[in-house]
């Protein structure tokens, strides 16, 4: 347990080593034989379905839908030999940790990916990559996610992928019919879906969405490769059209329906909510990467989503035990007002490690 912290808190083993109770060599050792990708996997997994398994988190989502967003962390030392640089985050270099997270607060796959890399090559990644049991329906991201690659490959696979929309006046729609009117969208209209190439390679279609569902071929790496495809490569473009079709249907149940937006922008909100539980767990170092391989970051970033969950589990038991407390005291709580309780609390944590210290 004390070599997972080190890596969640970005403490590392030498420093944890300083610890009289266990040696510098008994940590290397547990961290060569036990501390892989895929025991930090095994191990969320539990703790997911363990998170979805508590009563009180049906307040929350009936376990259907997740979102994912990535946070950035400045690089330092070593690391900054192998982070990159993005203007968003300012002139530091560093790295993201892109992480999925359920409607019930329980995440279910992160990876590191680089500073100035697009997010949206890495959703399908966590959806179809997970070891959980949970069967996500439909999933939320921001603006960036908006491409039509990624429309049509989460709609082949099963997926309702719900971007939050914000510059909706200059998306396009795109229309099946050329010579039908459109009254009032007729401004946001901007093109004819070309059913003809989807049809003639439909197949080829069906085989790479089987493919991506079987884990021959990761999503990411297939969405690189679309990107750099030219235009004319029929695949790249049948899967252009079948996202402008899915991306058009979503747009106008984004314009129609509150609840959608409501959903989604609540969803984003939990994502940030969780960030900032993950910054508060990774604080030596200035909550900086230091690591020069990437295996290092990855173990960080495992590690650190590992804790998280365990904070999150942690807070719903306490959240549970409070509220039933106050109603057997006569107190009536209302269930719509505890969908907004979050149980991502870090204070009390800082105050025992405080107290600890």
């Amino acid at each position: 347990m004390t070599a997972l912290l080190a890596d969640a808190t970005n403490l590392g083993l030498a420093l944890t080593a300083r610890s009289p109770k266990v040696s510098h060599s008994k940590f290397l050792w547990i961290a060569e034989w036990h501390v892989r990708d895929e025991t930090y996997q095994a191990a969320l997994a539990c703790l997911t379905e363990i998170i979805h398994s508590q009563p009180f988190t049906s307040v929350w989502g009936d376990g259907g839908a997740s979102w994912s967003d990535g946070k950035f962390f400045k690089a330092g030392g070593h690391g900054e030999v192998h982070a990159g640089y993005n203007t968003k985050y300012g002139s530091e270099p560093g790295v993201k940790f892109y992480t999925h997270i359920s409607d019930r607060y329980a995440p279910l796959h992160t990876k590191v990916v680089a500073a100035n890399a697009s997010e949206v090559a890495h959703i399908l990644d966590g959806l179809l990559h997970h070891e959980c049991s949970l069967d996500i329906r439909e999933h939320y991201t921001d603006t960036a996610g908006t491409v039509d690659h990624v429309f049509g490959l989460c709609h082949l696979a099963g997926f309702r992928f719900a971007p939050r929309i914000r510059d909706l006046a200059a998306r396009h729609l795109y229309v099946a019919d050329a010579h039908a009117t459109h009254k009032s969208l007729h401004p946001m209209i901007g093109g004819v879906i070309d059913f003809r190439i989807v049809g003639e390679n439909w197949d080829e279609t069906l085989r790479l969405a089987a493919s991506i569902k079987a884990g021959t071929v990761a999503p990411s790496i297939l969405m690189r490769r679309l990107a750099a495809y030219p235009k004319q490569n029929v695949l790249a473009k049948t899967l252009r059209e079948i996202g402008q079709l899915e991306r058009t249907l979503f747009a106008l149940d984004w314009i129609s329906d509150p609840a959608l937006r409501r959903r989604t922008n609540a969803g984003l909100n939990k994502g940030e909510a969780r960030n900032a539980l993950a910054r508060a767990v990774f604080f030596h170092r200035l909550g900086e990467i230091r690591d020069r391989t990437f295996e290092n970051q990855r173990y960080r970033a495992s590690g650190l989503n590992l804790v998280v969950s365990a904070v999150i589990l942690c807070n719903t038991g306490y959240l549970s035990h409070a509220v039933a407390e106050l109603r057997s005291s006569g107190e009536r709580i209302c269930v719509d007002l505890l969908a907004h309780i979050a149980p991502l609390g870090a204070h009390h944590l800082q105050q025992r490690i405080c107290l600890a210290d």
